[in-house]
């Protein structure tokens, strides 16, 4: 028997799904990024730093979909660690340039093994992994249009 609430029925909320696949995604990295000291928004943070090798703050934030309020902590950690270094742009000092250091790019030999790893996890034939990543940012660039 159905009623007029059952839209609010967490079993039809497309968004917990969701919500519970990117909180156990993220706990199934932590045994491969422990060893590298790293926590998952670290991680993400220089898998664009990988490809990018020097990126405003800004810049970073509109890849990761983070605002400067949580790349700050994240970033200022990764500096610490010698992985990247901050520095106001010399053309607009509101810009602020991450740079990827030599031992941020050296890390990347360590971490080459987690995709591979993840992969594994998940279960998915590579046709379903692609058919999933286009739906999530289908899905992403839907709710950003708003």
């Amino acid at each position: 028997m159905s009623s007029k609430y059952d839209c609010l029925k967490i079993s039809n909320q497309l968004c917990f799904p969701l919500y519970a696949c990117s909180k156990e995604i993220v706990r199934k990295y932590k045994p491969y990024l422990d060893p590298l000291d790293l926590t998952y928004t670290q991680y993400i943070t220089l898998l664009v730093l990988w490809e990018e090798q020097e990126i405003t703050v800004k810049a970073l934030g509109e890849k990761l979909f983070l605002d400067s309020g949580t790349l700050t902590p994240v970033l200022k950690k990764l500096e610490q660690k010698g992985y990247v270094v901050r520095n106001r742009s010399k053309d607009d000092e509101r810009n602020l340039n991450i740079t990827l250091t030599p031992e941020g790019e050296e890390l990347k030999k360590q971490a080459c093994s987690i995709p591979a790893k993840m992969g594994k996890c998940v279960n998915l034939s590579q046709e379903e992994a692609q058919q999933l990543y286009n739906l999530l940012y289908k899905i992403i660039g839907c709710a950003r249009e708003e």
